[in-house]
């Protein structure tokens, strides 16, 4: 047996540990073929940098999970991995590059996606050896990367079928379009925020000189690419300037008045400036009304030509101010007037996004979302936990618009669409067409989440349908990821997962909320509020953070980073490593080899093998439905409460004394321990395996060894409720210590007047345990001791405990203190008699929850009656 240090260290405890595991082969999945597969794929982290507190969690609850299953003896794959993240990445090397001077156009094409690939290996690294420190139990030989070869064929299948069966197309669309980043972004890659601005009121002329239409527009620099105004085709003001031309200020250009449904009237003036190159509402009235796109901004957000060669060149905001003052000494502006209002920004470059006529890639989303909106009506619907989250994803599913999939970039799945060079002719295909000198493959790039919504069958040998993986571990059983991404990612895998396999790409999506702050803040570089895990780790260790992770919140709720929870978590496991010690000081060397449990039981030994049993069930019944929060307080109380304050102070005596033959009780110490850290080892690996390993016997790892299981000879309910009793009578002996000052060292006459016979035998029996914690000058059981007149008591249901007042309380405090008990008694029936009168629970609540609370309001009469008696005894003695 190894020496356990005095107190628990982490970075001892840890090290070297990780790599053991891996050179033992613990985490491959047994292939056994009679074991029933259990397969989580990981949530692909982004190679853009370090992992946050974000991902500790999540990856923390997979680890939980497939952990468990292994040990339940399921043929258990985790499959990691890593995503390439298009933009995300490509915006780092970029921005590393520029401070060394230098721009991707200095590198080209070729040189420049060399560095990038540089940087994935830098930060892959980097990532596997954060998985490592949080101990996470995944199988290395499986790791995949969005552009591996594997996964590229995979896009390349899907982007061609879905081409060939008309769901991707090609085609002008006004787009969200970054002007930084110089690449189109999809509805879910823009964040809104409130930003200062304007209504900027214009009059346009109309061309016969009889009057003038006035409107507003937030983007007056956008005018210049007019070509209409629309007004509501039944707004009386207007209907007899439908047809009429304007002549549109500072160009000079004519356009026409037209009516459209899509104007609203109520609002402002009821007139609308219509411009289809740069605005999507915009946009489908130029279709409406077959007018021209006049595009008037450059890819990087520059005044193009066609704004006229006075704006040409200017920045966006050099030409809106330019537009205003010549409105002005036009005499077109009637008024500014200053707002705040939501401005959209890319989500990675932080740019306002301009809406503008561009020619992109789409997926048509609308037979996909059916598809899967279908598919939540079947037996085949992918279950979400929380519930309340499938609705976000239908929602989402109902009201989807056509997916922008091209991207503006160079890092990426270059899109698999040749031109021709004469032609123009259009060739998709998984591999270039054969004279490719005559070919020009597209430059863009599939939008990342195009790779990603594949992750869970690409990832097991996807296309290949034959692929051992894809047929044993496909569908897989549970992803687990934030709310956060339920739009990005979710609800992609989902669809394309049913249009390419015919099968749900999951069965259970288990829905994580995010990592705020100890204000509940969202954690961010601006605000300077972020954590690193890996800094927690090394002064709190790994296994603290993953119990603090998992016991943070309920399924789908943030939770708020605390340093006095993270000093609870260490806490916690200190506890458990010093009970631990004492155990494994005092069994000399026994193993669970060695256990000999025979029919010699005490009452503790048999309450501590019982609630072992019901927590057992708990924590299994809790794992099962991923309320993990639950089941780490179950563990909390039966290890702490249970186990270390009760049952081995319980022992205590027994194992010191040399005469007793006490190899149940060392039986029993070391049985115990081996379940519970059996129970707790998917959420703390490592403490658990440093201590097991001390009684593991012939057994190699408890990374493998059997999760624990109900055994029914050991359930007791009797010895349970016997054992809660005697606990009470201690806990009322002390509590009566406690409020009278009276040292435990200094012995006091204890009375315990007793309900029953029954209660009374029991008491009797295990006298020994009341007077060793309640340290007596003589202990009376019975159901009428003979008590002195004055004594300070504790009502309990079962029994009342006095202690002679005589030397240790005042009369007057004690009856005050009774009264308190009183109104709080009283208190109790009067709610549960109001709840018995509720014809409404009576009839409709379970019968068995009815019974428990009659049972609990006789309780409290019980106890009623009894502390008025007291009161009644001590109120002759004044």
């Amino acid at each position: 047996m190894k020496e356990m240090p005095t107190k628990y260290q982490p970075n001892a405890v840890e090290e070297g540990r990780y790599q053991q595991w891996l050179d033992l082969d613990v985490f491959a999945p047994s292939e056994d073929s009679d074991a029933t597969p259990y397969s989580i794929v990981i949530p692909p982290p982004n190679v853009t940098g370090k992992l946050h507190l974000g991902h500790a969690w999540d990856v923390s609850l997979q680890d939980m999970i497939i952990r468990q299953k292994r040990m339940q003896s399921y043929d258990t794959l985790w499959l990691p991995g890593m995503d390439h993240a298009g933009i995300a990445t490509q915006s780092k090397v970029e921005e590393r590059l520029r401070s060394q001077g230098i721009s991707r156009h200095d590198l080209g094409r070729e040189k420049f996606l060399e560095k990038t690939w540089e940087w994935k290996e830098e930060y892959a690294k980097i990532i596997r050896e954060q998985w490592a420190k949080m101990g996470i139990s995944v199988d290395y030989s499986r790791e995949r990367f969005t552009l591996d070869e594997g996964l590229s064929k995979a896009v390349r299948k899907v982007f061609v079928s879905l081409y060939e069966k008309g769901l991707i197309y090609r085609g002008e669309y006004i787009i969200n379009w970054d002007p930084v980043q110089q690449t189109a972004l999809s509805d879910i890659e823009v964040v809104y925020q409130d930003d200062p601005g304007a209504f900027y009121h214009v009059n346009y002329p109309l061309a016969d000189g009889s009057g003038h239409l006035q409107l507003a527009t937030t983007r007056p620099e956008t005018m210049l690419g007019d070509t209409a105004v629309a007004v509501h085709p039944d707004d009386d003001r207007y209907q007899h300037l439908i047809g009429k031309t304007l002549i549109l200020p500072l160009v000079n250009r004519e356009i026409p008045i037209v009516g459209d449904t899509y104007v609203d009237r109520e609002f402002g003036t009821g007139v609308v400036k219509i411009t289809p190159a740069h605005d999507p509402n915009d946009f489908e009235v130029g279709n409406r009304h077959d007018l021209p796109r006049i595009n008037v901004m450059t890819d990087d957000g520059y005044m193009n030509a066609q704004a006229g060669e006075k704006y040409e060149g200017l920045t966006i905001k050099e030409a809106r101010k330019a537009v205003v003052e010549d409105l002005k000494q036009g005499d077109y502006l009637v008024e500014i007037e200053e707002m705040v209002h939501s401005v959209g920004h890319s989500e990675r470059s932080g740019a306002v996004v301009e809406p503008r006529l561009s020619t992109q890639w789409f997926v048509k989303m609308q037979p996909l979302a059916e598809a899967a909106i279908k598919n939540q009506q079947t037996d085949e619907r992918v279950d979400f936990y929380p519930a309340r989250f499938e609705k976000t994803f239908l929602d989402w599913m109902e009201n989807v618009h056509d997916w922008v999939i091209s991207r503006q970039l160079w890092w990426g799945h270059q899109i698999p669409a040749w031109y021709h060079n004469e032609t123009g002719e259009v060739y998709v295909g998984m591999k270039s067409p054969e004279d490719s000198e005559n070919w020009t493959q597209d430059p863009d790039v599939l939008d990342t989440w195009f790779s990603s919504a594949l992750w869970p069958f690409s990832t097991m040998g996807w296309p290949d349908t034959d692929s051992e993986d894809f047929k044993r571990y496909f569908p897989t059983d549970t992803l687990v990821t934030g709310y956060d991404i339920i739009f990005f990612w979710v609800s992609r895998m989902i669809f394309q997962s049913l249009e390419f396999t015919e099968q749900k790409p999951f069965k259970n999506v288990l829905i994580h909320g995010l990592i705020r702050d100890s204000q509940g803040r969202k954690m961010s570089k601006s605000l300077g509020n972020g954590i690193d895990p890996m800094d927690v780790i090394d002064e709190y260790g790994v296994d603290a953070l993953r119990w603090f992770l998992a016991n943070g919140s309920s399924p789908g709720q943030d939770v708020r980073y605390s340093e006095e929870k993270m000093a609870a978590a260490w806490n916690f496991i200190n506890k458990i490593w010093n009970a631990s010690r004492f155990v494994l000081m005092n069994v000399d060397g026994m193993t669970i080899d060695d256990l000999t449990i025979g029919n010699d039981l005490t009452l503790a030994d048999r309450w501590i093998v019982s609630r072992l049993q019901s927590t057992i069930a708990s924590v299994t019944r809790l794992f099962e439905k991923f309320e993990f929060g639950e089941a780490g307080r179950e563990l909390y109380h039966f290890i702490w409460d249970d186990y270390c304050d009760w049952y081995i102070e319980m022992t205590k005596e027994t194992l010191q004394d040399e005469t007793a033959d006490n190899q149940t009780t060392r039986s029993i110490l070391i049985y115990v321990l081996d379940q519970f850290l059996r129970l707790l080892h998917p959420i703390m690996p490592f403490v658990t395996e440093e201590i097991w390993q001390n009684i593991k016997g012939s057994q190699e790892s408890i990374v493998i060894a059997a999760y624990p299981t109900v055994q029914t000879i050991y359930q007791d309910e009797e010895s349970e409720q016997a054992m809660m009793k005697l606990i009470d009578i201690i806990r009322a002996v002390r509590n009566i210590r406690s409020e009278a000052n009276a040292s435990l060292s200094k012995a006091i006459d204890i009375y315990i007047k007793v309900n029953d016979e029954y209660d009374v035998e029991m008491l009797e029996a295990n006298r020994q345990y009341i007077e060793r914690f309640g340290h007596p000058d003589s202990l009376s059981i019975s159901m009428n001791p003979d008590a002195p007149e004055q004594v300070s008591s504790q009502t309990l249901s079962f029994a009342t405990v006095m202690m002679p007042l005589e030397g240790l309380i005042k009369v007057e405090d004690e009856i005050k203190r009774l009264e308190n008990e009183v109104v709080k008694l009283q208190k109790e029936v009067e709610r549960v008699t109001k709840k018995l009168k509720n014809e409404n629970f009576v009839n409709k609540a379970p019968e068995a929850v009815v019974e428990e609370e009659r049972k609990k309001g006789h309780s409290y009469q019980t106890q009623l009656d009894a502390v008025k008696d007291q009161i009644e005894q001590l109120q002759k003695m004044l």
